[in-house]
């Protein structure tokens, strides 16, 4: 039986701003930028009590924080306190799964200090990472990584959390179907309209009737209503896309417009793809309209896309797909995905583009 840590930093980017600047202390802040297209990366918990959240409009923000104060994102400031903590992770363990900038799985099944007790563990990193970084950091304890991940989120702010062996399914059973991890805000709907309110009721379905009703998803259902998940914490996990977009301060009407942010974007992302020496076959052209419409278009090689002038062809291909010349875009966004990782040595055989 496994032993799972999931550490969650409490409002990350907030915190370091706070921490940082003395005056942000104990005032609603959003790290973000407060135009008129801004949107929030983070807020503060003095924020959150508000309604605001990360993701959400700064003016929708502003709205219901009229006192909100933005601060603009340092997101090399955010990774050295990342690579801070990560250090702390690896004193007791090296299978360290990062999920982000600010949480991660720990398996410490077997660990470093020879401390049978993971909520010990946990409790000892959570101090040493406060004491080094001066910041908070939920906790979650369980036999696997979904229950430890429910459990960090359980106490939240600065919370510790176990779910035992023997509390597994009956925790399970008594959550709200929208706080189970893994089931967004459209399937719980969709739940609840066929009568599955809690992971009780989750439970009474048969696996043949969820796959039925919700696709392959329908089996991970069916063994996190019963608190099954198998996954092991993995240390090599293998970035599935890389991508970048923008959004804009006024709307974008002209296939030209397009064409000239689609060119930034893409050098922009080939610089991240050649910095993490990662190269991917797929190409999706992300575009929002002024409406918040968003349509996405890809398309796959069976090579590498490792060049802007390759880029530019596809995406300038996929732009064909809709009337760029009346449209009003808010964003666009390009991603790379079907990675192949040189650091991970893993090779297809596939054949390359060149520049000429």
């Amino acid at each position: 039986m496994r032993k799972i840590i999931h550490i969650d930093m409490d409002a990350f980017f907030a915190s370091v701003e706070q921490r940082d600047n003395p005056e942000l202390q104990g005032k609603p802040i959003a790290v973000g930028y407060a135009g008129e297209r801004g949107v929030v990366a983070a807020a503060s918990y003095e924020a959150r009590k508000f309604g605001v959240f990360s993701a959400m409009s700064s003016k929708i923000a502003l709205r219901k924080c009229p006192h909100l104060i933005f601060v603009r994102p340092r997101f090399e400031a955010y990774g050295q306190v990342s690579r801070q903590i990560r250090d702390i992770f690896y004193e007791y363990t090296d299978l360290v799964e990062p999920l982000s900038l600010d949480e991660a799985y720990l398996d410490v099944t077997e660990n470093k200090i020879g401390m049978p007790s993971a909520t010990l563990i946990a409790q000892a990193i959570k101090k040493k990472i406060f004491e080094q970084t001066q910041l908070t950091a939920s906790a979650g304890i369980s036999i696997n990584k979904f229950l430890a991940k429910i459990a960090s989120d359980y106490q939240k702010p600065n919370g510790l959390y176990a779910i035992l062996p023997e509390q597994a399914e009956a925790f399970v059973e008594s959550l709200p179907i929208q706080k189970i991890h893994g089931i967004g805000k459209v399937t719980a709907q969709k739940m609840q309209k066929l009568g599955i309110s809690t992971g009780g009721d989750l439970k009474k379905w048969e696996k043949t009737d969820l796959i039925q009703k919700f696709g392959k998803v329908g089996l991970w259902y069916y063994d996190i209503a019963r608190a099954v998940d198998n996954r092991a914490v993995n240390p090599h996990r293998i970035r599935k896309s890389l991508g970048t977009e923008n959004t804009f301060a006024h709307d974008l009407t002209s296939l030209a417009e397009m064409q000239a942010e689609l060119s930034k974007l893409a050098h922009s992302l080939l610089a991240s793809l050649q910095k993490r020496k990662v190269f991917g076959r797929t190409l999706t052209l992300k575009v929002k309209f002024a409406d918040f419409s968003t349509i996405t278009r890809s398309k796959t090689l069976g090579y590498y896309i490792d060049n802007e002038m390759l880029m530019k062809k596809i995406y300038e291909e996929l732009l064909q797909n809709f009337d760029a010349d009346h449209a009003q875009v808010r964003l666009l966004g390009l991603q790379i995905s079907n990675l192949d990782n040189e650091e991970m040595g893993i090779k297809s055989g596939v054949q390359l583009t060149l520049d000429f």
